[in-house]
């Protein structure tokens, strides 16, 4: 067996998996410095730039799309959130480490901050363009800004402007004080550095030797030496008081935008395009190694000022900080996200799922109790532009903008196993550019939509075309033709009959799943179709609307008539995202002037309005009772807004809703199947009330599965109670489904009840009974001090998990004892592990793994405590 085990780790190191990057620095930063009427963020927002250290090395600032997050130096634990900044292009501190100056990509203002506070101080105006460097001088009294073609010195007590240093042909890149203040270096757009005497304000040396846009300068803190990093692909070192060409340092293959001296001035560390971070000798300017390990371009380096710490940041949207004695990452910082493009929460209402834009590409699940990332799935080669569940939340499709060149290779739809992570098939057919993707209410039928990237066609014909898949054997089932433009929104009415395609060419069109039919083409806008959402009954569909930052307004057509009944217009910003609430009385748009907004259908009134985003809203959604409202940006975060309170009516009362506690769930299935064959007349539980309680309310009850009736609902959570709850002592195992759905396939009458019915009890028989035996990732990993670890019993079995540590020896064996088929997946089912061994001593950091037996059944899979 021991050798065995060692051959297993030695199989599992060599396997390529699903990134799963808990942060193991939890904090509640989910609801630090919430807009007005959101409970919750998601992520961090896209790393904007620049990084930087106080001067006493005690935090970290990183410039994100949302403000400026504020770090721990030593832990990485999130201190604070500054949320004044935004679209920020330079920060730095002041001397003394009180104050925080960041300039701005959008107003051209640079404005100062209390750290203490987090509160706004200053604003320095009068700027022609957005600003391109802040420094402080090393006394802390002054300000150089650079601004357009010239910089600007202000004094920092007084707010005076000082004066204005002119010169530059370019537009100034980066601006930085020498350690006595006397000297400010300035580069260029236009390959050049200039060096001026602060006093006096005039030019003291024009350094030229670059080919490209100079990107950042900084002196060495001796004073002697000034380091620039260029466009042309080089590092130049130059004598500081000279401005003679000391030496050129070539190595990186793409652009510098970055460089930093160490505090004993011996090193110079530079970040690139390349994706890679530099090291050279400051006095020879040999390159002493290459640091990699982040996956986009290096935009920003740092060293803490006691020399210990090497900070990077990337626009992959990590910081890594690195020990400089051996150069390996000590912390890296994540939670920073990239453009969400699109989100959808699963039918259970658990997990949400966000596409991600450029750079990363990346699919991520959250876990919308604790507001922490549970999964990252990779493999787009382009931004994700949608994402959906299946209706038994099984399956995540996923589809982007993957095509190159008009190769189709890349045109793949992405079909993920929520739970794991894991891949489970890739569809490939479309010609182009995949916009939309969609399931149908009973899961059986995969709906895609193809586009073009962009606004120029190139040299291959757009798809423009809908393509329906069977999802679980991936072959396709039909291509509905003959639509004129890019498919960019695309729905299932809720009976499954009809899909409803919004496209670029400003037409709305139904569509007969049946046949591939065109039913009608609805059209009264001139713009283009951004979003398109059916009513929960069917009756309506709402079309979002708007191109170029103008004509934005949702309309509502009449399914039956195809007459238009509704036009919302809010401030005429178009709107990419429209959603009804699961009970169909509101309406939910996001748009490009960065708001959420609210609408009752019935009135057609705006209730409210939400803003926060900083960036516009790509996508939104209702979680599946109604009470919670997310919307995605493309300042890279999910904000989660509590509308039960805007949204709530009265209550409503439901047949189907046996036991009355506002939704339509499994005590409800197992309050009608108790007293299964009882007739008799006023029975509770006779939902139709023909006098019998049978198959046909199993059935109805069923088809209501998840259905609200008040926005204080529970939230019915597969694999949580009350899901599995069977207070009547009616136990629901899927030897009791099956026999459900014998029944019910006699008496099926073909009815959109019985459809849906069915459908729902296959889905919970699928719930119920796992496929296969699967062990499944930890949770969570890495860990410290306790961890779960779920699987998949298909067989009743034996179970016994062992921990065995990197030499194969066993640490610790878990006996579960006899487990019946089922799903062993959350806290209260899962295996717990409180990181002891057998002898009940905790053991020590590293890596180690775990096996499961369950009758002829093993796996093995790899876990990390850190401590």
């Amino acid at each position: 067996m021991m050798k065995t085990a060692q051959f297993s780790i030695l199989m599992l190191l060599s396997l390529s998996t699903c990134l799963f990057l808990p942060n193991i620095h939890a904090q509640d930063y989910t609801k630090w410095s919430l807009p007005e009427g959101a409970k919750a963020r998601l992520g961090k927002g896209q790393i904007a730039g620049e990084i930087a250290y106080t001067p006493d090395g005690t935090r970290l600032a990183v410039a994100s799309s949302i403000g400026i997050w504020i770090y721990d130096a030593a832990t990485g634990t999130e201190l604070d959130l500054l949320t004044g900044p935004t679209s920020i292009s330079n920060i730095a501190f002041s001397p003394d480490g009180n104050t925080l100056a960041t300039g701005s990509w959008d107003d051209n203002m640079v404005k100062l901050w209390e750290m203490r506070t987090g509160q706004h101080k200053a604003t320095f105006t009068g700027h022609t363009d957005y600003t391109e460097g802040v420094a402080f001088s090393p006394d802390g009294n002054t300000l150089a800004i650079g601004n357009d073609l010239t910089v600007q010195l202000w004094n920092v007590d007084t707010e005076q402007h000082k004066t204005t240093l002119t010169g530059h042909t370019g537009a100034v890149t980066s601006v930085a004080f020498n350690p006595d203040g006397t000297i400010l270096a300035s580069g260029d757009d236009n390959n050049m550095v200039w060096l001026w005497e602060v006093d006096t304000g005039l030019p003291k040396a024009t350094l030229t030797g670059h080919t490209d846009h100079v990107n950042s300068v900084a002196f060495s803190p001796d004073g002697t030496t000034l380091v620039s990093a260029s466009w042309d692909n080089t590092v130049r070192l130059w004598y500081a008081r000279t401005g003679q060409s000391k030496a050129t340092l070539k190595g990186h293959t793409r652009p510098v935008l970055s460089v930093a001296f160490s505090p004993d001035s011996t090193t110079v560390a530079s970040g690139s395009w390349d994706s890679t971070v530099r090291l050279w000798d400051a006095d020879t300017g040999q390159h002493k190694t290459t640091l990699a390990g982040h996956a986009d371009i290096v935009s920003s380096v740092a060293f803490n000022p006691d020399g210990t710490t090497l900070a990077s940041g990337s626009h992959d949207n990590t910081v890594w900080l690195r020990d400089t004695a051996t150069w390996q990452p000590r912390i890296i910082l994540r939670d920073h996200t990239d453009s969400v493009t699109s989100i959808a929460f699963s039918p259970a209402g658990d997990t949400l799922a966000t596409g991600g834009g450029w750079p990363n590409k990346r699919v991520r699940l959250w876990d919308i109790d604790i507001g922490q990332r549970k999964a990252i799935l990779g493999g787009h080669s382009d931004r994700v532009s949608s994402v959906a569940f299946s209706p038994d939340s099984r399956t995540l499709a996923s589809v982007g903008y993957d095509s190159t060149g008009g190769n189709s290779r890349y045109n793949r739809i992405r079909l993920w196993d929520p739970d794991t992570g894991q891949l489970k098939i890739t569809l490939l057919g479309h010609t182009d550019s995949i916009l939309c993707v969609a399931f149908s209410p009973d899961g059986k039928t995969l709906a895609t939509g193809g586009g073009r990237q962009g606004n120029n066609v190139g040299s291959w014909e757009q798809d423009k075309k809908v393509r329906l898949w069977d999802p679980d054997t991936g072959q396709l089932k039909a291509t509905i033709t003959g639509l004129a433009d890019s498919v960019r929104s695309l729905a299932f009415s809720p009976d499954g009959n009809i899909l409803a395609t919004g496209s670029r060419d400003h037409n709305i069109q139904l569509w007969n799943i049946a046949t591939g039919s065109l039913i009608t083409t609805l059209r009264e806008h001139r713009s283009r179709v951004n979003s398109v959402a059916f009513s929960p009954d069917g009756n309506l569909l709402a079309t979002a609307h708007g191109a170029s930052r103008i004509n934005g307004t949702v309309q509502l057509w009449d399914v039956a008539t195809r007459e238009l009944t509704a036009t919302f217009t809010g401030d005429g910003s178009p709107v990419n995202s429209v959603v009804f609430s699961p009970d169909g009385a509101t309406l939910a748009t996001g748009g490009r002037d960065d708001t959420v907004r609210l609408w009752d259908v019935a009135t057609q009134e705006l209730i409210t309005t939400f803003t926060g985003h900083t960036e516009e809203v790509s996508s939104v959604a209702f979680s599946p009772n109604g009470d919670m409202l997310a919307s995605g940006s493309d300042d890279g975060t999910v904000l989660l807004w509590n509308v039960a309170s805007l949204t709530n009516t009265s209550p409503q009362v439901s047949a189907y809703d046996v036991t009355q506690d506002g939704i339509v769930n499994l005590v409800d299935l197992a309050t009608v199947a108790e007293r299964f064959g009882q007739a008799g007349e006023e029975l509770s539980r006779d939902v139709n009330g023909d006098g019998v309680i049978n198959i046909f309310d199993l059935v109805a009850v069923s088809a209501h599965l998840d259905e609200t009736m008040t926005s204080a609902a529970p939230v019915v959570r597969r694999g949580h109670q009350p899901f599995f709850a069977t207070p009547m002592g009616v136990p629901i195992t899927p030897e009791t489904v099956q026999k459900w759905l014998a029944i019910a396939h006699t008496v099926d009458d073909g009815s959109l009840t019985f459809r849906r019915g069915i459908a729902n009890l296959e889905a919970l028989l699928a719930t119920l009974t796992p496929a296969e035996t699967t062990l499944l990732p930890n949770f969570p990993n890495p860990f410290n001090p306790e961890t779960w670890i779920p699987y998949r019993l298909a067989h009743p079995a034996d179970v016994t998990l062992t921990i065995f540590d990197t030499k194969g020896a066993s640490v610790r064996q878990l006996d579960l004892g006899y487990q019946p088929i089922g799903n062993y997946t959350n806290r209260a089912k899962a295996a717990y592990w409180d990181g002891h061994n057998d002898s009940g001593e905790p053991v020590v950091s590293g890596v180690y793994f775990y096996q499961l037996r369950a009758g002829d059944y093993t796996a093995l899979r790899r876990m990390v405590i850190l401590k």
